[in-house]
């Protein structure tokens, strides 16, 4: 799309994505490693993935888009999803909105790792090892999404964003 000379992506799907801050009962986060061809790098991301971007599920909330895209890519189920925040992932490039959630009272109901389009490896790291694990990753090659870092946050401040 273009504004003027401004340039920018716009995202078809209404929803935007959601981010899933899951933390489990024995205090580790979870984490995906994934392939992903436009930057032609394996990534470290938190669980994710649009909101109303499959037919059936077309009038989801992101709160329902967090439910089942955390099963299909780690295998767990969540008790509790809150709602802390949405915003846009990149404002100067693009119109998509990003809502970051917390996702507690895990239970594992399956395998996990995506759907028939995904290679998707789930990590479960204990929370106080969750910087050192991810410069560790850094150091190996892996891309890291920076979004992690905001949803870190969000996990230490949860109160604030509490509705």
């Amino acid at each position: 799309m273009k504004h003027g000379r401004w340039e920018y992506a716009e995202r078809t799907n209404p929803g935007g994505g959601v981010m899933i801050i899951a933390l489990t009962d024995d205090d580790k986060l979870l984490f995906v490693e994934q392939p992903r061809p436009a930057i032609d790098c394996m990534t470290i991301e938190m669980p994710a993935g649009l909101v109303g971007d499959v037919a059936m599920h077309a009038d989801e909330s992101a709160i329902e888009a967090a439910h089942r895209e955390l099963t299909e890519e780690t295998g767990y189920r969540a008790g509790r999803i809150d709602y802390l925040m949405s915003g846009p992932t990149s404002a100067g490039m693009s119109n998509e909105i990003l809502a970051f959630v917390l996702a507690r009272d895990l239970e594992r109901v399956e395998d996990g790792g995506g759907d028939e389009t995904e290679e998707i490896r789930v990590h479960e790291v204990p929370r106080h090892d969750v910087a050192h694990w991810l410069v560790d990753k850094l150091r190996a090659g892996y891309s890291i999404d920076p979004k992690i870092f905001a949803g870190l946050y969000m996990l230490e401040h949860s109160a604030l964003f509490a509705r």
